[in-house]
């Protein structure tokens, strides 16, 4: 029988769709991101040029002209336009919120004298309205040629009876003028002195208007609790300006834990574009479990898994806890906030949880006591100290002896590499020399088989993650300088500094199954910048552009749309 013209006509468009299925690829990717060099991070793995995602996740990696034709027609073909990717990065140590604050309340991190800074206060209080607090931060004294911290009457020259409380860069102290001190009723000659604070005074016993560590909590009372709106706005500002920079994920430290379920919900919005692992102030232990905040998100972005807990100050405050005395202030040793018994008890408290800790400690005396007490809980529980990756923030100054302890004991060290970069110049004059042969010791911890999580401590910081990497691996300044004592041979390699942000971040938060490689099966996080800071000059490291940010397979940031 003779078929008509219109049937072998729909004879063959059948034939030709059902070769196109054939052809078609079964379970096509969501995305693919290509024209790229991109390191995975797997030890003796050579570039890949693309990786295929789908349902957030890596399908495959490899060579683009293999990959592109497992796309669909669905598939979104990412041109990366010859950037460098690699794993997401992850701070290991920034503080979320006041990353926000910091876009929002007066900036001081560009003063550069006490000068400057009297000028600075007055032009932004010219601008409230009378009797407004003036709350800033930012500033470090170690380069002004005052050479000397501000005082209240610094201050009170050019505001009045405006309180006026400015915070030191590392958080660790601040000044306050006298109408802020008013206040608070620390006016006048203090009787006793704060447990873990300083009330700096002069040689008649009045306060100065420095506070150090928590001396600093009267201030608190100045501060107007913001609403649930003004909160999420901090975070949102906070979190964009992160993925802006390349993050993909951040361990928050001392988070305040009434923030938790507000993250939670940002998260269930859709309103949260990177990973958030939570530290939560120690003091919300009980608020978070009987408030079943403990765990993670639906989405799994936002987890909260650990507590932050204080040894001591910070050194440029001189309040790090240390041995012997500093050098430059023979008459002090820092401070010691924690005490032995009270914090055994929570640390016992936290295994028992399983509960991670992350504890800030930075002087040799204060690290020393701090792995005393975990080795302490650890035996007392009977736990292996490697399956808890407790972790000590910060790592500062250690006696040298005490390095092989980390790994002895399970413990990671949390550092923050532009520290190193910043306090080696006056370091020397707080700890003498001696005493930095175990400073920012990152070469000697990783030699005794540590692994090192590496963050930024913002906005202590800038928080950038490529003057975290170049001070890694160039241990120098900005300006690419040096100096007497800076011991140049702790400098790391680039193979490790990449794996201090982004495995071993990933260890420290028990994500290394689903974060900071890039392999097939693991989430699609992934940090592209315009150029390759695993090869160019050092310098150069600080100048290539984040190209692109991408966490579960979704661009969060394009340098090329600027989102």
């Amino acid at each position: 029988m003779r078929l008509r013209l219109a049937e072998i006509s729909a004879l063959a468009l059948a034939i030709m769709g059902l070769s196109a299925c054939e052809n078609a690829p079964a379970n096509p990717p969501d995305a693919i991101f290509h024209n790229a060099t991109i390191y995975t991070g797997v030890d003796g793995q050579l570039p890949a040029t693309a990786v295929s995602v789908k349902d957030g996740r890596i399908v495959e990696v490899g060579a683009a002209e293999e990959l592109l034709k497992s796309a669909g027609e669905a598939t979104r073909k990412i041109d990366l336009a010859g950037a460098f990717l690699y794993p997401g990065f992850t701070d290991a140590h920034a503080h979320l919120y006041g990353i926000g604050e910091r876009e929002q309340t007066l900036n001081l991190d560009d003063v550069d004298s006490i000068a400057d800074l009297v000028l600075t206060v007055m032009e932004a209080s010219d601008e409230l309205p009378p009797g407004q607090p003036l709350i800033g931060r930012g500033w470090i004294e170690t380069h002004w040629p005052e050479g000397r911290f501000p005082t209240r009457h610094d201050l009170d020259a050019v505001t009045g009876e405006r309180p006026v409380v400015l915070e030191r860069a590392d958080g660790h102290a601040m000044v306050a003028n006298t109408a802020a001190l008013k206040a608070v009723a620390l006016d006048g000659k203090p009787t006793s002195q704060p447990a873990g604070g300083r009330i700096e005074v002069d040689a008649q016993g009045l306060p100065t208007g420095m506070l150090i560590d928590n001396a600093m909590a009267p201030m608190a009372a100045l501060m107007t609790a913001p609403t649930d709106a003004q909160v999420r706005a901090t975070y949102a500002k906070a979190m964009a300006r992160e993925v802006g920079l390349g993050w993909t994920g951040l361990h928050n430290m001392s988070a305040i834990g009434p923030h938790m379920a507000t993250l939670n919900s940002m998260s269930a919005a859709g309103e949260v574009p990177m990973r958030i692992y939570n530290a939560v102030d120690g003091a919300a232990f009980d608020m978070m479990t009987e408030g079943g905040l403990w765990g993670a998100s639906e989405d799994g972005l936002v987890t909260t898994k650990a507590i932050k807990l204080y040894m001591d100050g910070a050194l440029g405050s001189r309040g790090a806890l240390l041995t012997e005395p500093y050098s430059d202030r023979p008459d002090i040793s820092g401070l010691q906030i924690a005490q032995e018994a009270e914090t055994l008890a929570i640390l016992r408290k936290a295994s028992g949880a399983n509960i991670q800790v992350a504890f800030h400690a930075i002087g040799d005396e204060g690290n020393r006591l701090l792995l005393n007490w975990m080795e302490k809980t650890f035996a007392d529980a009977g736990v292996a100290g490697p399956d808890k990756r407790w972790r000590i923030e910060h790592s500062q100054i250690l006696h040298v002896e005490d390095i092989p302890r980390f790994k002895a004991l399970g413990v990671i060290p949390s550092m923050q590499p532009s520290h190193a970069i910043g306090d080696l110049y006056f370091a020397p004059a707080r700890l003498g020399p001696d005493r930095l042969a175990g400073a920012y010791a990152w070469r000697a911890l990783i030699d005794a088989g540590s692994i090192i999580a590496g963050g930024s401590d913002a906005p202590v910081e800038q928080g950038d993650p490529r003057i975290e990497f170049y001070a890694a691996v160039a241990r120098k300044d900005l300006k690419g300088n040096s100096g007497e004592g800076w011991h140049p041979e702790q400098a790391v390699t680039r193979e490790e500094a990449l794996k201090m942000f982004t495995l071993w971040p990933a260890i420290a938060a028990f994500q290394e199954n689903d974060l900071g490689t890039i392999e097939p099966g693991k989430l699609a996080d992934f940090t592209g910048f315009t150029a390759d800071i695993m090869t160019i000059p050092e310098a150069g490291i600080l100048t290539a552009d984040p190209a692109i940010t991408v966490v579960s397979g979704k661009v969060v940031y394009s340098r090329e749309d600027g989102e």
